[in-house]
């Protein structure tokens, strides 16, 4: 009787929660329904994963870093000046711009550079080269940093960095570090490098934030030179060493004023975790225009910048008039995301989809072919890259506008991580990478209807319940 009376109660406060507290229908109904059918099991795992408990941080550090926020608003651009930089196939975007304004709380800037880097073989020796010639600052920030041959690799390049008197600081996420075991924690402790782990433990008091994982992958040299993108520091990314399973991935490198952005992302989430403020020239340095790109750090996150990036995502596929390409290596989306898709492709805008035929985690997968025949239906274009697993994320509208970073287009990224995107605006590199997009689509297997419906009953029935599950995921 105690028991029943326990679950009752545990299922009626957690049902009132999730109506009180979730904003997507599907995901409301999927946590009532667990708490429900398995009442004390369900409010657990509610409990644990559901539940958004990242706010405290939002009004301290906005006030703290006021004014570095504003440090870049000098070169922010406006309409006319953007205007000018575009071709005159691009201005129907400028109103992307306003849009984005008011959902993100960083200015857009001018003068940067912005570089793409191809895999571990081209990115790990550029972020080693950097950290060598450090005379500053040194900061990091991943969620996966194995303990292995170019892991220990980094460590020795921060060791060094660290003993000539560059402050170096190093964040990882904790169940990132689980990926490898020993984790490389304890050899950064060893080597004396100021390091800390996100939402270290699944004991009390972090119990309530397990499901609360921070996805960036930022690192920043002497305030000025940055990386950004979707590689993790392991092997499987060195495709030259002929890894057991080899992962392709696209990083970048950056310079000019948008690196303040990306220090600041990192000196929140280094002051939300350890308590220490980031301050003064050896971080952020006056920054001068180094190139043509417009740029600005787009941070998301289950706290005061929850669904910044969705907005953004959904803003930009309703303001293409020619072309939508995403590479994405988990592709879950939303019921918003699916609309905008399908009313571009309605309109007449090309929307190329590529995804990995070969999915590192196949539930995923699963529950991404049961979302794909809403998209064929309307005329989306879905394409499937070859192995080795693709784990790039890149968007790009009407060559000219795009986005690079962390996320993903599933719930995990969109709702539960700390991610990090970069907004740019060029007409040259946006067709560099149309066209990059356009040589992965040229090698890749196109899905049709036919073949999606061509599919054995079972496979459909198995990635239904997949997507059914996709809160959860």
């Amino acid at each position: 009787m105690t028991l029943t009376a326990l679950a009752l109660t545990a299922a009626l406060l957690s049902s009132g929660h999730i109506l009180l507290s979730r904003r997507d229908p599907g995901s409301a109904i999927a946590w009532t329904a667990l708490v429900w059918l398995a009442p004390l099991l369900g409010s657990a795992a509610y409990l644990m994963l559901g539940v958004n408990r990242i706010q405290r941080r939002a009004e301290s550090l906005r006030i703290q870093h006021h004014q570095r926020r504003h440090a870049t608003e000098d070169l922010t651009l406006s309409d006319t000046e953007l205007r000018e930089r575009l071709h005159e196939d691009a201005e129907h975007l400028i109103p992307l711009r306003a849009l984005v304004d008011r959902v993100v709380r960083r200015p857009l800037v001018a003068g940067n550079k912005v570089r793409p880097l191809f895999d571990g073989d081209d990115t790990y020796p550029a972020m080693l080269k950097a950290i060598n010639e450090a005379t500053s600052s040194v900061t990091l920030i991943t969620y996966i940093f194995d303990n292995d041959e170019i892991g220990r690799t980094f460590v020795d390049a921060l060791e060094r960095a660290h003993k000539r008197g560059v402050k170096v600081r190093v964040l990882i996420d904790a169940a990132g570090l689980r990926y490898s075991f020993p984790s490389i924690h304890q050899r950064l402790k060893r080597a004396r490098i100021p390091s800390a782990r996100f939402l270290p433990s699944i004991l009390p008091p972090h119990i309530m934030t397990v499901n609360l994982r921070n996805h960036r992958k930022i690192m920043v040299v002497d305030g000025t030179i940055a990386f950004t993108g979707g590689l993790n520091i392991r092997d499987a990314h060195r495709l030259n060493t002929n890894p057991k399973f080899p992962v392709h991935d696209l990083h970048f490198r950056i310079e000019g004023p948008v690196v303040a952005q990306l220090q600041e992302v990192f000196s929140e989430d280094w002051e939300f975790t350890t308590g220490e403020r980031l301050e003064g020239p050896e971080y952020f340095p006056t920054l001068e225009p180094v190139g043509d790109i417009v740029a600005r750090g787009i941070s998301d996150g289950p706290d005061e910048d929850m669904d910044r990036l969705r907005w953004t995502i959904v803003g930009a596929i309703a303001s293409a008039r020619h072309r939508v390409r995403i590479m994405t290596p988990y592709f879950i989306p939303d019921d918003s995301l699916i609309t905008a898709l399908n009313l571009a492709a309605l309109r007449g805008v090309q929307v190329d989809i590529l995804l990995p035929s070969v999915n590192n985690l196949v539930y995923v997968q699963w529950a991404s072919m049961a979302h794909l025949r809403s998209l064929l239906d309307w005329g989306c274009n879905i394409y499937f890259s070859p192995p080795p697993f693709h784990h790039s994320k890149l968007m790009v509208v009407d060559r000219t506008w795009f986005t690079l970073g962390s996320a993903n287009i599933d719930p995990r990224s969109l709702r539960l991580n700390f991610e990090f995107n970069l907004e740019c605006w060029d007409v040259t590199l946006g067709g560099h990478l149309d066209q990059l997009l356009q040589d992965h689509i040229d090698e890749a297997t196109r899905l049709t209807r036919e073949d999606w419906e061509g599919r054995p009953r079972w496979q459909r029935l198995r990635d239904g319940v997949a997507a059914l599950l996709s809160p959860y995921l």
